[in-house]
């Protein structure tokens, strides 16, 4: 029985808290690793989603709730540290360090370095962590067919891709939807059938393709795309059917979830985030990715972690309709069993420690 490498989840993906100050610059600290992708919004207002990645560097954000093209941000935005990330007394807008405001980062762990990639037929610049099934992908479109490696070792089960040169749709491939079809993390939007995006081709453990639409493969702009393979006890990439009900599905992963993002495809719906830092207990609170709204604390689209998965407790449309189905992505706590095949379970590993 194969087993996971990663006993400590959190070495790779961790989700950090803070209170805006608009007073000093600030380290934001707790993450136990310098992160190669930040993903940061206002938890108290309306106000954008923020992404930044080691790749392209600390000049340039982009937003999740919108099409624009990447944004100079170098002046608010100061560095990637070895347990976060610095921003600057000047960061006083909502996005990300206001006053008394609350915000959430969610950190990913690449390679803190990039290495150029030539496995496909356009060379890509990569960070990536072939342990954690993550890789951050720079390339420039070309308007024909094309292969883009990624370097993960391994076949993606979801990307990520944004044009950072143009106003285009967050382009999302997803392993459940299958490679004639797309859908957008900007819009609350169906997926949607399209050969031109992904070129009818599933990816491969070296490359992902790419069609001419520009959204993937525009001459001359350019592009990134985070990439995600799933590793067992640490991610999860799959689909389920609501229920319509408060007594949700529950989701087996494999693991006790630290992070879910969640979307209806075959209806409209919101991109729906959540983690186990907010509130820090079940039921969690929800941030929609395609939105620059607060989060919501109503229990509207509400989901349980648990210890092997996650369990709907509601009957929000955006995340549990009665016979619609939903695709998701998730990471983990702590695995349901470790390296060394020792279920992680309070009451198992209570038994094993006292024999």
């Amino acid at each position: 029985m194969a087993y996971t490498t990663i006993d400590k989840p959190s070495d790779y993906f961790n989700t950090v808290l803070y209170t805006g100050n608009n007073g000093s610059n600030r380290s934001i600290t707790g993450v136990g690793f310098q992160p190669d992708l930040v993903w940061n919004k206002n938890r108290s207002s309306s106000a954008n989603h923020n992404l930044w990645n080691g790749v392209t560097g600390v000049t340039e954000r982009l937003t999740s709730s919108g099409t624009q093209a990447s944004e100079d941000y170098s002046s608010e935005f100061l560095s990637f540290d070895s347990d976060g990330v610095t921003i600057t007394q000047n960061a006083s807008s909502l996005d990300f360090n206001n006053s008394s405001y609350n915000y959430v980062n969610w950190n990913w762990l690449g390679a803190n370095g990039t290495a150029s990639n030539t496995d496909g037929s356009i060379t890509s610049s990569v960070s990536a962590s072939t342990d954690a099934g993550f890789s951050i992908v720079s390339y420039t479109g070309t308007g024909s067919n094309a292969t883009i490696g990624h370097g993960l070792g391994s076949v993606p089960k979801m990307l990520i891709v944004k044009d950072r040169n143009s106003t285009e749709n967050w382009r999302i491939y997803h392993a459940s939807l299958g490679n004639t079809k797309e859908i957008y993390l900007d819009l609350t939007n169906a997926s949607v059938t399209s050969s031109t995006t992904w070129n009818n081709t599933t990816p491969t453990s070296s490359v992902f393709s790419v069609g001419t639409v520009h959204g993937t493969n525009k001459s001359s702009d350019t592009y990134i795309a985070y990439c995600f393979a799933e590793k067992k006890g640490y991610s999860k990439f799959g689909s389920y059917e609501g229920n319509g009900n408060a007594d949700g599905a529950f989701i087996y992963t494999g693991f006790s979830p630290s992070f879910v993002m969640l979307k209806e495809i075959d209806q409209t719906g919101n991109w729906c985030m959540s983690d186990n830092k907010r509130p820090g207990y079940n039921p969690t609170d929800m941030v929609n990715a395609n939105e620059n709204g607060a989060e919501t604390t109503d229990g509207t689209n509400t989901i349980d972690h648990l210890s092997n998965g996650f369990k709907l407790r509601t009957t929000g449309s955006s995340s549990n309709t009665n016979n619609s189905t939903y695709i998701y992505m998730a990471f983990a706590s702590s695995p349901f069993t470790t390296s060394t095949g020792i279920p992680t379970t309070a009451r198992w590993l209570c038994s094993y420690l006292l024999t």
